[in-house]
């Protein structure tokens, strides 16, 4: 254990060892969901979190370190959701026909992820260092970000809600649209996009490419709606 001590000691300031743990966390949940048959209520994002966690606790590396290499795969979110734009402009057709009804849903969506979070969290004694880093768990992790920063919340704390929510909502969607009688991908993906951000995006494009668009859509407009907004209503 000394050497191997040693050896992450060493590693410690080079990024590539945090990048190298999250790529191979990644592929190890992929690989056991996979072999689970890929049920709806276990997304792979998940369990590659608790592979993840579970190999920062036994490794002698603190998350302080973790985190300062893991900056570099962070700094990549911005590009990945601004290159969500091409399935977007591929679905215009679709997109254009649904307008009026994403314009209406998109508002009262939006608020009410950040107000029912607020208020759970409230009702159960949460102080407004807490409530700063819920408020935004249903934006996208780029601009989840700097929203939480700018209203005094935790970034690691937002993260896990954001995990949270994440799967959470995918689950969520997949469960109560067959009970609920929900077949048009258009809906289904716009629903994962808003509540469920980049988890429920991925899980839009494994239904389709017209599911994924449309979660495109709802999580780039959720994110500009509540980062205009959120900052001014939260004091209140």
């Amino acid at each position: 254990m000394t050497g191997l001590a040693g050896v992450l000691s060493a590693l410690g300031d080079d990024p590539m060892l945090a990048v190298g743990l999250t790529l191979a966390a990644f592929l190890a949940g992929q690989a056991l969901v996979n072999l689970m048959g890929k049920p709806a209520w276990l997304p792979a994002v998940f369990v590659s979190a608790v592979v993840l966690a579970l190999a920062i606790v036994s490794l002698p590396l603190t998350y302080a370190a973790y985190r300062e290499g893991a900056l570099w795969l962070t700094v990549l979110l911005g590009p990945a959701t601004v290159a969500l734009g091409v399935p977007l402009f591929q679905q215009m057709h679709h997109i254009r026909q649904m307008l009026m009804p994403i314009l209406v849903a998109l508002p009262v969506g939006a608020m009410l992820a950040v107000i029912y979070a607020l208020v759970i969290a409230w009702a159960l004694g949460a102080t407004p260092h807490i409530l700063a880093s819920l408020a935004p768990k249903s934006v996208t992790a780029p601009i989840a970000i700097g929203i939480t920063e700018a209203l005094g919340g935790s970034v690691p704390l937002l993260m896990g809600s954001l995990l949270l929510t994440g799967v959470v909502a995918t689950i969520a969607v997949d469960l109560l649209a067959g009970q609920l009688k929900v077949s048009d991908e258009r809906i289904l993906g716009f629903t994962l996009g808003l509540n469920g951000h980049a988890v429920g995006t991925v899980r839009a494009f494994e239904i389709s490419a017209t599911a994924g668009a449309f979660a495109s859509l709802g999580m780039s407009l959720t994110g500009v709606f509540t980062a205009l907004l959120l900052p001014f209503l939260f004091p209140f």
